[in-house]
């Protein structure tokens, strides 16, 4: 009996010791990653070496994907999706992430203008009459407007507002349903549209109106319910949110809970629950670039001074509904930014930085010239040369 007794605690000793030595391994493990990622996030040199070495989030001119275009082609590039579409003489070409072409689509269109959400692509002729939505790869419908167009608008969902001038009005405004029913007209006989959008949910219609008639400007965003819009045109405004004299109106976007982020030249403005109220102000800022076309967030590029010859660029993200604030900076000034989805693009010269709304580097982009233009989508972006497009996938 004593003999199994000491054998039992024997066993009961080994399984212990044996529990010990796991719990102390995971417990390093778990204090070594909480290590790392403290280092990773507080020092610039670790995180910037981990984003090289391991993540591979830098690639260089010749290590991507390549769209070759032909001597004097005078193509126009847009990225949407996840695809890279060149229009060029009536036919868009459009091509996937390694650079291979998919399919074309005859668009009768020579001067277009573009815009996308989602698996949607909508191009319109500046100043011209005809339209087209792009549902993927394939058009989804086409039609001719009366009026010049002017800009083109997609939301998520595939419902499309343009915008034109004709003879009578300052500004007409069109909306169509994804299968391209025209559902309304808005006419404006004394403002001016210089932007539109349509909320997620499809309910309403933002138009952003700016007043230049007089001595002193006067900008505007009006509100309408879209569905009664289409039986009750006269009673179909929600609201008509009138600005501070003088305060120029460039840019908004609907963004969820029927959110309107407003971008003025002075600062950016958020409308919610009726209510529109300054979130940032530029007054006393170096502000070289700013831009709300993103979900959920906007963004503003202020400069730094670093030194007598040097300045640094800080790019400040910010949650449009928490306000909460998150910030990039680069060690040189901002060429150009782009945006689109989650992601911001940043033209440094020889260099473009794609980060994402979190604040964190998805992409590092090294050419052997100067960049002179970027477009991007959330998936893609394309860097686009005089005789090629290079590919960076994201």
């Amino acid at each position: 009996m004593r003999d199994y007794w000491e054998e039992t605690e024997t066993e009961n000793k080994k399984i212990n010791t044996k529990k010990i030595i796991i719990s102390i391994v995971i417990s390093i493990l778990v204090v070594a990653i909480i290590v790392i990622v403290a280092m990773y996030i507080t020092n610039i040199e670790l995180r910037n070496w981990v984003d090289i070495q391991i993540f591979r989030k830098e690639v260089s001119q010749d290590s991507v994907a390549t769209i070759e275009l032909e001597e004097n082609q005078t193509a126009n590039v847009y990225a949407f999706n996840k695809y890279i579409g060149i229009l060029d003489k009536n036919k868009l070409y459009i091509y996937g992430s390694t650079g291979s072409q998919e399919t074309s689509l005859d668009v009768q269109v020579n001067n277009p203008l573009f815009h996308s959400e989602n698996r949607f692509l909508i191009i319109g002729e500046s100043g011209g009459q005809k339209i087209y939505l792009i549902e993927d790869k394939e058009i989804a419908w086409e039609s001719e407007i009366e009026g010049n167009i002017t800009q083109v608008y997609v939301n998520k969902n595939g419902y499309v507002a343009v915008i034109m001038s004709d003879t009578s009005y300052k500004s007409v405004i069109q909306v169509f349903n994804p299968e391209g029913e025209a559902l309304f007209k808005k006419f404006l006989s004394s403002t001016i549209a210089v932007d539109v959008s349509i909320s997620n949910d499809n309910k309403y219609l933002a138009i952003a109106e700016v007043d230049t008639s007089g001595t002193i400007i006067q900008s505007n965003i009006r509100t309408i319910i879209i569905e009664k819009a289409r039986t009750d045109p006269e009673n179909s405004e929600e609201n008509n949110y009138k600005s501070e004299q003088n305060k120029l109106l460039v840019n908004i976007t609907y963004q969820d809970d029927n959110r309107i982020v407003c971008m003025y030249t002075d600062g950016i403005n958020v409308i919610e629950n009726d209510q529109e109220t300054v979130v940032f102000d530029n007054q006393d800022k170096k502000i070289t670039a700013q831009s709300v076309g993103l979900n959920n967030y906007f963004v503003t590029i202020q400069e730094e001074s670093a030194g007598i010859f040097s300045a640094n660029s800080v790019i400040n993200i910010i949650n449009a509904e928490s306000k909460e604030t998150k910030t990039y900076t680069v060690e040189t000034s901002v060429k150009e930014m782009y945006t689109k989805g989650d992601i911001i693009a940043l033209n440094l010269g020889t260099e473009v930085e794609f980060i994402n709304t979190g604040g964190w580097l998805v992409k590092r982009y090294i050419a052997s010239q100067e960049v002179t233009n970027v477009t991007v989508s959330n998936n893609i972006a394309g860097i686009i040369y005089r005789d090629k497009v290079e590919i960076i996938n994201l």
